[in-house]
C-alpha cells in the first residue's frame, strides 16, 4: 500500500479540487501544527467538513480520481447493483443534491456496453415529469461511464411494503394513481420502461411516487451477451410473459401487466408473483398464469378496483388493458369517489347535504385561498410582497432559489397558481427559470410574472413573454401588479 505523507495528503486535496488553499490554513490553525499524522489532518479536514468519510478513505488509500463526474462533486455512495455504483453528490454550479449512477469498471472497456449505458441515460432526458426521477446529465468521466440524475430523499416502494406491511386504501389508490400518470405520459413521449418493480418506484419522503431506470433493464441483461444481441433484450421477466403471451419484445401491454403487480403490491401488501433470484424460475411462464386474485387476498378491497387490477394481470394480452391510457380511464370514477378520504364500508354512508342559500345571486363560497409563490432574495422585499398579497387574500409562499422554486413546480399539484419572480438581485438566475416554463411540456401552463427595473434592461431583453408570462418593469402602482397576476393566473379574489 502506498505510504502518504501528511504533506502529499493536503496537496492532493488542493490540486484535486476538494478544498480550497485558504480553508486548509484554517486546518493547520485548528491542529496548531503542520506536523501532524495524515491521519489527524483526514480528521481534522472531516470534522470541519471540508471532507466526507468517503472522500477522506479515498484520499488516504492514494485515488486521485471518482471526486468528481461532470458537473458534480461525489460526497458518498448511497448504493450498488451488479452493473453500477451510485452515489449522493452535489452540483458545483447550484448547490443541488443529486445522485450519480456510475458503471462499474468490468463493463468500461466494452465499448458496445458503455455506448449502451450512455444511450439509455439520454433516452431518459427526454422525460420531464413528476413522477419519473430527472435525468440532468450523461457522459463520460475518463474511462468511467455516468448518468447524473435527481435525488430522491426517501425509500423504495418494496422497503415501504416491506416496513409497513401494507399501505391504507386511500394512500394506495393515491399512489396507484400517481404512477398510472408517470407511465402514461413516457408512454405518450414514445418511451416504455421495460423493468417496471417495486425496487425501481421510489416514494419520496413528501409521499410523491417516482419511477427510475427507464430502459436500464436492456443494459442489466446485456452482460455476458454478444454485441450482435445488445439492443434486443429486455428483463427475463418481460420475456417470459412476452413469450407466454405470443407477443414481440417492448411491447406496452407488458408494461400494463408489471403496472399491474405494483397496484396489486400496494392494494394487498404483498407481490402477485412468486419471488425468487432464481432466473429459471422467473422465466417461468406458470409465475405469470398463476397470480392469486387480488379479491381473495384482500377481500375489503372495492370490487371495481379489484377488477381493474385483475384485468391489468390477464395473461394474453389482447384481454388486457390495452394501453395505460384506459388504466387512467378505468381508475378516475375511484379516484374520485375516495378523494375526499372515503374508505372501505365508510364509502356507503351518505355525507351531509349541503345548505342551499335562499339568494339566488349568492355566488359559492371556497375556503381555499389563491396561491402565489414569490421568488426574491432582499427580506425587506420579501416582508412587503408577502404582507401585500396576504392582504389581498393570498396565501403566500417565498423562496430565496429560483430554480428551487422551478422544481417545486414539478410537483402534483403544483405548490401555486402562479410564480412571481424578481431580477433585482437575482439577475439571470430569474429571468432563465422565467425562459424555462414555456418550453417545458408539463411547466408551460405554469403563469408567471418577472420584476424588473429599468437598469437591467438588456437582461430584460432576453425575457421571452407570451399569453402567461409577462414582464412588469418598476416603478409600478401596487394596484396595477395586483390586476396583473390576478388577469395571468385567472384568479378572482
Amino acid at each position: 500500500m502506498l505510504t502518504l505523507t501528511t504533506e502529499d495528503v493536503s496537496a492532493a486535496v488542493v490540486e484535486l479540487g476538494l478544498i480550497e488553499a485558504a480553508e486548509i490554513a484554517g486546518v493547520w490553525r485548528e491542529l496548531g501544527s503542520q506536523e501532524v499524522s495524515p491521519e489527524q489532518f483526514g480528521s481534522a479536514c472531516v470534522r470541519r467538513e471540508l471532507l466526507t468519510g468517503y472522500q477522506w478513505e479515498r484520499i488516504r488509500n492514494g485515488y486521485r480520481n471518482g471526486f468528481f463526474y461532470g458537473r458534480t462533486k461525489i460526497l458518498y455512495q448511497a448504493g450498488a447493483g451488479s452493473f453500477a455504483r451510485v452515489y449522493r453528490a452535489i452540483a458545483q454550479d447550484t448547490g443541488d443534491i443529486l445522485a450519480v449512477k456510475v458503471l462499474r469498471k468490468r463493463f468500461s472497456s466494452d465499448e458496445a456496453k458503455c455506448d449502451l449505458f450512455l444511450r439509455e441515460g439520454r433516452m431518459g432526458l427526454m422525460l420531464r415529469h413528476p413522477g419519473i426521477v430527472r435525468i440532468e446529465e450523461v457522459g463520460k468521466e475518463g474511462s468511467s461511464s455516468f448518468i447524473t440524475m435527481e435525488f430522491v430523499e426517501g425509500q423504495t416502494l418494496r422497503e415501504l411494503v416491506k416496513i409497513r406491511k401494507g399501505i391504507d386504501l386511500v394512500r394506495g389508490i393515491d399512489l396507484a394513481t400517481q404512477l398510472v400518470d408517470a407511465l402514461e405520459y413516457a408512454h405518450a413521449e414514445g418511451v416504455t420502461h421495460r423493468d417496471l418493480k417495486a425496487s425501481n418506484v421510489l416514494i419520496s419522503a413528501k409521499g410523491r411516487a417516482k419511477l427510475v431506470d427507464f430502459g436500464l433493464a436492456s443494459f442489466a441483461e446485456s452482460v455476458g451477451k454478444k454485441n450482435d444481441e445488445i439492443g434486443k433484450l429486455r428483463t427475463v421477466e418481460y420475456a417470459a410473459l412476452e413469450v407466454a403471451g405470443g407477443v414481440r419484445g417492448d411491447d406496452v401491454r407488458s408494461d400494463v401487466f408489471f403496472l399491474g403487480t405494483l397496484l396489486y403490491l400496494l392494494l394487498a401488501g404483498r407481490s402477485p408473483l412468486k419471488e425468487s433470484r432464481d432466473r429459471a424460475v422467473r422465466a417461468d411462464p406458470k409465475r405469470y398464469a398463476e397470480v392469486e386474485p387480488l379479491g381473495r387476498v384482500a377481500p375489503h378491497l372495492p370490487r371495481d378496483l379489484v377488477d381493474i387490477v385483475h384485468k391489468m394481470l390477464v395473461l394474453k394480452p389482447k384481454n388486457r388493458f390495452q394501453t395505460v391510457a384506459e388504466v387512467k380511464e378505468a381508475l378516475k370514477p375511484i379516484q374520485l369517489r375516495y378523494s375526499d378520504g372515503d374508505a372501505g364500508v365508510l364509502s356507503d354512508i351518505p355525507k351531509p347535504a349541503r345548505k342551499v342559500s335562499k339568494d339566488p345571486e349568492a355566488k359559492p363560497k371556497t375556503s381555499e385561498k389563491p396561491r402565489i409563490m414569490v421568488v426574491e432574495v432582499s427580506g425587506k422585499s420579501q416582508d412587503s410582497l408577502r404582507q401585500f398579497f396576504s392582504k389581498q387574500g393570498f396565501h403566500v409562499l417565498v423562496t430565496e432559489n429560483p430554480k428551487r422554486a422551478l422544481t417545486r413546480f414539478e410537483t402534483v399539484p403544483p405548490p401555486a397558481d402562479i410564480l412571481l419572480l424578481s431580477s433585482q438581485v437575482l439577475g439571470y438566475d430569474a429571468v432563465s427559470v422565467f425562459n424555462a416554463l414555456a418550453p417545458d411540456p408539463y411547466l408551460k401552463k405554469i403563469p408567471a410574472l418577472l420584476i424588473t427595473s429599468a437598469r437591467q434592461k438588456e437582461l430584460v431583453s432576453e425575457a421571452i413573454e407570451d399569453d402567461l408570462r409577462q414582464v412588469v418593469m418598476m416603478p409600478f402602482k401596487a394596484s396595477d401588479l395586483l390586476e396583473r397576476v390576478k388577469m395571468l393566473a385567472g384568479i378572482n379574489v
